[in-house]
């Protein structure tokens, strides 16, 4: 796409489309708040229809900023790039965003682990002994984060510390919604053969309402683990990008550039992304791409 983004994310491109905005959802991948030198093929697609697919779900639970992804609705100025535009972009209305990134745990891995392993806690929140490598949590845990430019690092912060950002009012509702999406889609994914072990959510205010934006549940933004091969004491096999993230921990010191990526990851990749997409929504994947 020739147009420049007014603003650009790690993985995402965003336009000015005057009383809404265009989101579009590239095929860049990042890890470890690192922009990956490889491309994952189909994977905007996917964030993007998996995202609506939740929106539509969760509409009567929070209100969301979704207009459509149908790219014959977008506004005319991107008639010219509607090939690329298919299905991996979605026009949305304009929000205020929450500077807070929504963190729900279900399941106790990554960061979390380490934590818990040192200490006995997540985020500061104390749990009980005895949690191993994917232990399901007593209760699913709302653990905010700030959110960092792009560039630096988000910082899990405490509740109390969110209250102090945002106020008494958000903090309260971004957690309950936190939790309430969490929980139901996690009850869902279960009739789908997929264990959401956590998630993260964006809001914003539109007029005057907390409103669900960004992306949601994806595999950017969640760990999706098969309900199949679950085993509670080791570290799970995934559809989302720990993949990705497991080889550049063996691979790669965190230092200088990030490196390129094995064929065989990438396409391994593409294929759970899809896989993911196709779980949830019982839906066979097709590009909605006119020339594939």
């Amino acid at each position: 796409m020739e147009r420049r983004p007014d603003s650009q994310g790690k993985v995402r491109d965003i336009y000015d489309a005057g009383d809404n905005l265009l989101m579009v959802a590239s095929d860049r991948i990042s890890a470890f708040d690192y922009i990956l030198p490889d491309e994952i093929p189909f994977k905007g697609e996917v964030l993007n229809r998996i995202s609506a697919f939740w929106f539509d779900k969760f509409a009567d639970i929070v209100p969301n900023h979704m207009v459509s992804i149908d790219v014959d609705q977008f506004p005319g100025e991107f008639a010219d790039f509607r090939d690329y535009l298919a299905g991996r972009a979605m026009l949305v209305k304009k929000a205020e965003p929450i500077k807070i990134e929504c963190i729900v745990r279900g399941y106790l891995t990554g960061s979390g682990k380490k934590t818990y392993d040192a200490d006995g806690t997540v985020c500061g929140i104390k749990l009980p002994e005895g949690l191993t490598e994917a232990s399901k949590l007593p209760e699913p845990l709302f653990t905010p984060s700030t959110k960092a430019d792009l560039g630096d690092h988000d910082e899990n912060i405490s509740y109390e510390r969110c209250v102090e950002i945002v106020g008494e009012d958000i903090a309260s509702q971004i957690r309950d919604l936190s939790l309430k999406i969490y929980t139901a889609a996690a009850d869902y994914a279960a009739t789908r053969g997929i264990i959401i072990a956590d998630t993260k959510f964006e809001f914003g205010v539109i007029d005057g309402k907390v409103t669900l934006i960004d992306e949601c549940l994806t595999p950017d933004s969640s760990r999706f683990w098969p309900a199949a091969e679950y085993e509670e004491g080791t570290v799970q096999s995934s559809y989302d990008k720990q993949y990705v993230r497991n080889w550049l921990l063996a691979n790669w010191d965190m230092t200088g550039d990030a490196p390129h990526l094995p064929a065989d990851v990438i396409e391994g990749t593409s294929a759970r992304y899809v896989e993911a997409y196709e779980m949830l929504t019982g839906i066979k994947f097709e590009s909605m791409k006119e020339n594939k």
